[in-house]
């Protein structure tokens, strides 16, 4: 699992100890350094049963500055792609993922449901 975090993001903090407590291998990818690409996004983002406003960062500053609250709801997947892929502070965090199961954010139930089963 590749799981994408902020260094110092609380819930980035709080997910990472969930992994290691259920001994949950991954892989950790800075979101200052890197983002999956927009194809992963475009992939994602085509076949998610989720909102695209799931993936944002909403409380971000980049969020705010670039008034996304505005465009986001007429904006198109290969527009939201572009914005995930271009800038990890907009992705909402953390955010793993591993072949086409991933989580946004970090929800302990989720994580239950999404990476205790993975394997099995």
């Amino acid at each position: 699992m590749d799981f994408y975090c902020h260094p110092r993001c609380g819930t980035c903090k709080k997910a990472r100890k969930w992994l290691e407590e259920h001994n949950v291998p991954y892989n950790e990818i800075s979101l200052l350094e890197s983002t999956p690409s927009k194809e992963t996004w475009l992939n994602i983002l085509k076949h998610t049963d989720r909102t695209i406003k799931s993936f944002f960062n909403t409380s971000g500053n980049v969020y705010r500055e670039n008034n996304l609250k505005d465009t986001l709801p007429d904006m198109s997947t290969e527009q939201a792609a572009d914005w995930l892929a271009s800038n990890g502070m907009v992705v909402k965090r953390p955010f793993a993922i591993d072949d086409d199961t991933y989580t946004s954010g970090f929800r302990e139930a989720e994580y239950e449901n999404t990476w205790l089963n993975k394997g099995e």
